[in-house]
């Protein structure tokens, strides 16, 4: 099995959004912000290759959108989800499964892409079975006010329109090797793959936790749904992450890409942070 990071650029959030409830004088000392008070952020992928499979976890913003609805999160970076898979030799044809963690439009925006005379929409992976949870497509296509601009229908009907969707509706190895936990608090139904590789388990960790300076408990996201049921989620992780020693793998944070943790006095805190192929060489 070969794991490879894929990015696909990086776009700003407000800072306060991102960390909730803590106070910029503390998160500002471990995630930096702009004079606006917006925070960079990666859009992080995963690529898995094994047998004949070619597995893409989220795929990015994609680029449907108009420019002002992009002008709003300032894109940035020169990765792109096409030229990253280039570069690691693989085609948008040759992705056989596409595990999407949720529909939020930076996780599931390269999805879909515009028909060649842009009269329609058509799957950027042609020949993938795209894999989601039930209860996420439900919330996602029947969206509450909170999220509902979160959740774009061009990045989600035409999915279901082909075909090629296939709905998780509980916990456990669809694809071999790849575990889907589904986590609830931060929009219903995410799912966290877990990739069993060399004796390790390789969390791919979405929005659960976005960065390496989300690990302190009660760093939530203002964006979650349900910051308590996050509270849950996360203990859950933590007990099972400490102890098996997982391998976590960040989808927003610009400067890390994996971490393992460590249990510390004040709960569970980063033990080693990197680049991901240094923790599974």
């Amino acid at each position: 099995m070969k794991l490879t990071p894929i990015e696909t650029g990086n776009f700003k959030l407000d800072g306060g959004a991102m960390f909730g409830v803590v106070p910029k004088v503390m998160w500002s000392k471990v995630y930096p912000a702009d004079e606006n008070n917006l925070a960079n952020w990666a859009m992080r992928c995963l690529l898995i290759e094994y047998g004949d499979r070619k597995i893409l976890i989220d795929n990015g913003i994609g680029n449907k959108q108009d420019q002002k609805f992009l002008s709003h999160y300032y894109l940035n970076g020169t990765a792109t989800l096409e030229k990253s898979l280039a570069n690691s030799g693989v085609k948008p044809e040759d992705i056989t499964d596409m595990v999407l963690t949720h529909m939020h439009f930076d996780h599931c925006g390269g999805s879909v892409k515009y028909t060649s005379d842009h009269s329609g929409f058509e799957l950027a992976f042609p020949n993938a079975t795209y894999w989601v949870s039930k209860k996420q497509y439900n919330w996602a296509t029947h969206p509450n006010r909170r999220e509902k601009a979160s959740f774009l229908k061009e990045n989600i009907l035409p999915i279901e329109e082909s075909g090629h969707l296939k709905l998780v509706e509980e916990e456990g190895e669809y694809i071999p090797g790849i575990e889907f936990k589904i986590y609830d608090g931060h929009t219903d139904g995410q799912i966290i793959p877990h990739i069993h590789i060399n004796n390790n388990v390789v969390a791919y960790m979405a929005d659960l936790m976005p960065s390496t300076a989300h690990i302190p408990m009660p760093w939530i996201m203002a964006y979650d749904t349900r910051p308590l049921q996050t509270l849950k989620d996360r203990e859950r992780f933590y007990k099972e992450a400490l102890g098996n020693d997982y391998i976590l793998f960040f989808e927003h944070d610009l400067y890390h890409e994996a971490c393992t943790l460590e249990d510390t006095p004040k709960g569970a805190r980063v033990r080693k942070a990197g680049k991901l192929k240094d923790f599974i060489a």
